[in-house]
C-alpha cells in the first residue's frame, strides 16, 4: 500500500485485516449488518411516529424491555410475527426483499475496500 492510496476508514480497514476472504467472516459480518438494519429501522420508525418504547410497547401488547431489545443492534431474534406487530402498530407494513448474494458480497467487499488497495 503506497501512502497515496491509504485510508484512514477504520470500516474499511477491519474489513480488510480481517474479513477480506473469510467466507465464515463475510456470514457473520452479514448477519450482524441486518440485524443492525432491521433494529435501526425500527427505532427510526418509532421515533418518527414521536413514541417512546413504552408508549410502542403498550401499542403492541408487550412490555418496553421487548421494544428496547428490537432497537438494539446486537438483538438476533427479530421475529417476523413481533415485527408485524410493531410495524401495525405504527401504520406500517413488514415487507421482505431477496438480492443476488453474489452481486450483494461484491457490493459490500467494494464498498468496504474503497481505497484500501
Amino acid at each position: 500500500m503506497s501512502s497515496e492510496t491509504r485510508t484512514r476508514d477504520a470500516v474499511a480497514i477491519l474489513h480488510h485485516l480481517f474479513v477480506n476472504n473469510d467466507p465464515e467472516m463475510q456470514e457473520l459480518l452479514e448477519e450482524a449488518r441486518a440485524d443492525s438494519q432491521v433494529s435501526r429501522a425500527l427505532y427510526e420508525l418509532r421515533a418518527q411516529a414521536g413514541l417512546t418504547q413504552a408508549e410502542l410497547a403498550a401499542r403492541v401488547g408487550t412490555q418496553p424491555s421487548a421494544i428496547s431489545r428490537l432497537e438494539d443492534a446486537d438483538y438476533d431474534r427479530h421475529s417476523l410475527a413481533m415485527l408485524r406487530k410493531v410495524a401495525a402498530a405504527l401504520g406500517k407494513q413488514v415487507v421482505i426483499g431477496f438480492v443476488d448474494a453474489a452481486a450483494e458480497q461484491d457490493n459490500l467487499r467494494a464498498a468496504a475496500l474503497a481505497g484500501v488497495e
